[in-house]
């Protein structure tokens, strides 16, 4: 095994190595055991430094040792000079060279490693990056050093440079090394930073006029746009090398990426009726650990602040209820703000005279969320590069990866001209890697879903309609906050996940002909008249309970559902759900 030729042995050789191990461990233990006894006792001397040592020669994965043996080197601290601890520490390196040697992937060896760097009082760096540097040699993908490496890079202030020249000489020497790509992505945007310009950000309900300033974006991770353009020509050479090795291609798909956002407030949302004001976030985060601060004409306001469901501790929308007769006379104007102080930024809302409803948001086009704005010589670049791999993939048609490429590099393009053709792709992709099925259609949801957004807001209405497209999956709830009517027929969706609780406007839902088991996000939508389920697999009343919790529906359709063939149905919803004045069973 592992190129090792097995050697027969006598049952009197097989004795004597038994009693030669027999031997061996009863030392490791009584030495073991002597340890376990001085550090009872607080006993730090250079005799427990040698027994330690003697132990985790042998076995270098021995974490209390380690800590043991840091007690010790703390205690020594205290009674050498500066010079002394000098040579203990340079000692100490060399000893944990010789646990390497062992070990190359020992934990408790690099982490000790970085905390003796860290208390020596003259490190020398050059020689821990010269030690990185032979153990990648050995063995590249050990990701124990490339974490010791970048301890050592921070602590000794190494040029960015340098690192990504260290980066280009791994991977020219091999094109399948998956960490120094990923070490790359880290240093990229640090050498060559990119600084988009903020979006504009649009109200609804108001006059132009009442818009407030857009909050500050940052965009973190962005690579300039001139690096982009190299990186694309270097990834590609690694691709057309070995068109079966991932690290490349994961690489690739990094670049095509969009970067972070900033955390901010991305949409600010009141309702007169409801007296009630929701804020969407541009990640998930919990309003309850303080920091938000509401502001009502001028006046700060006390008030609860709560996630759309209780399932969330962290979500991206969340909601307070103002006092009551606050702002419910449609005669008076009002002005509110949500300040969110820990990441200094804020979010103005106006409601006007006669308005029921108001909000201020930045959109998923003006963020910039599902495709970035591309300049024309990056359009060039990736039409080149888009039919490079079209050119690769006709030599190589089974290969998933370059497939997958091909649709990324077509969203990055124009994901609404390219929809047919990804979709086409998607469907080769589930055939090649049938594993990966379900993987690949939840993608594509979610693709299809970025697309409907998209159109949604080109045509500046409140209406989702995504029916008969295959859809496994939601994702992207906190985009659809204002949207009323949401149509999610015809497709093998299986639950309306809690986070469906995020379309605070939503007044009508369809949701046909799916295999729907689960209401789950059906809950406290305050607008929620019309609900139509037909043909879905809702077969208990206890799968109808969120509907409860929707003060103002009237309409709900449950024809084709197993739960209409339960005795008593029809006065059983009745009691459950009083309000519903049209069932259709």
């Amino acid at each position: 095994m592992h190129g090792r030729v097995k050697v027969k042995t006598t049952a009197q050789q097989e004795e004597e190595k038994r009693k030669e191990r027999e031997k061996k461990l009863k030392v490791y233990v009584a030495a073991r055991d002597a340890c376990f006894s001085k550090r009872k006792d607080g006993v730090f001397d250079d005799e427990a430094l040698q027994l330690t040592q003697q132990l985790l020669s042998a076995n270098p994965d021995f974490a209390t040792l380690w800590n043991y043996r840091r007690e010790i080197l703390t205690h020594l601290e205290t009674v050498k000079d500066e010079d002394e601890a000098q040579k203990i520490y340079e000692a100490e390196l060399s000893f944990l060279e010789s646990c390497l040697k062992v070990n190359p992937k020992s934990y408790g060896s690099w982490h000790h490693r970085g905390w003796v760097s860290a208390r020596l009082p003259r490190p020398d760096w050059a020689r821990e990056l010269s030690l990185c540097d032979r153990c990648l040699s050995l063995d590249d993908r050990n990701f124990h050093c490339w974490d010791y490496r970048r301890t050592v890079v921070k602590m000794s202030g190494v040029p960015v440079k340098q690192e990504l020249d260290f980066t280009d000489r791994l991977i020219g020497s091999n094109f399948s090394n998956y960490s120094s790509w990923h070490y790359r992505s880290t240093l990229l945007p640090l050498l060559h930073p990119g600084s988009p310009e903020p979006p504009p950000s649009r109200c609804g309900g108001d006059p132009p006029h009442s818009c407030s300033p857009p909050s500050p974006q940052t965009h973190f991770h962005r690579v300039c746009e001139e690096q982009l353009l190299k990186e694309y020509e270097l990834v590609q050479n690694a691709f057309f090398t070995d068109p079966n090795d991932q690290s490349a291609w994961f690489y690739y798909r990094w670049l095509l990426g969009r970067a972070e956002r900033e955390e901010m407030i991305s949409c600010a949302y009141v309702s007169r009726e409801q007296e009630r004001v929701a804020v969407a976030f541009s990640r998930p985060v919990n309003a309850q650990s303080g920091g938000l601060l509401l502001v009502l004409d001028g006046q700060p306001q006390r008030v609860e602040w709560r996630s759309v469901h209780p399932h969330f501790k962290h979500s991206p929308v969340w909601i307070c209820d103002l006092p009551p007769g606050t702002i419910s006379d449609v005669a008076n104007e009002h002005n509110l703000t949500v300040h969110w102080t820990e990441k200094h930024t804020h979010r103005d809302c106006a409601l006007y005279t006669g308005r029921s409803e108001s909000w201020c948001r930045d959109t998923a086009t003006d963020l910039e969320l599902f495709r970035s704005e591309l300049s024309v010589e990056k359009t060039s670049v990736l039409q080149s590069e888009l039919q490079s791999v079209n050119q690769l993939q006709e030599l190589e048609p089974l290969n998933k990866w370059c497939l997958l490429t091909i649709i990324l590099l077509m969203r990055a393009l124009d994901p609404l001209g390219y929809e047919k053709e990804t979709l086409a792709h998607f469907q080769t992709l589930k055939e090649v890697d049938s594993m990966r099925s379900a993987y690949y259609s939840d993608l594509c949801s979610k693709f299809m879903i970025e697309n409907t957004i998209l159109k949604m807001e080109y045509a500046e209405v409140r209406v989702f309609s995504i029916s008969d497209r295959n859809l496994t999956t939601l994702c992207h709830l906190d985009q659809l906050l204002l949207v009323t009517h949401i149509n999610l027929s015809s497709n093998q969706l299986r639950r309306l996940p809690p986070q469906f609780a995020m379309l605070q406007c939503l007044e009508v839902v369809e949701a046909d002909n799916n295999s729907i088991e689960n209401l789950e996000g059906v809950y406290h939508l305050p607008k929620l008249e019309e609900v139509s389920l037909k043909n879905n697999k809702i077969s208990t009343l206890a799968d109808l309970q969120p509907l409860a919790s929707c003060p103002k529906l009237r309409r709900l359709d449950l024809r084709g559902n197993p739960v209409t063939q339960t005795a008593n149905v029809e006065s059983e919803l009745a009691e459950l759900l009083p309000s519903v004045a049209d069932l259709l069973l």
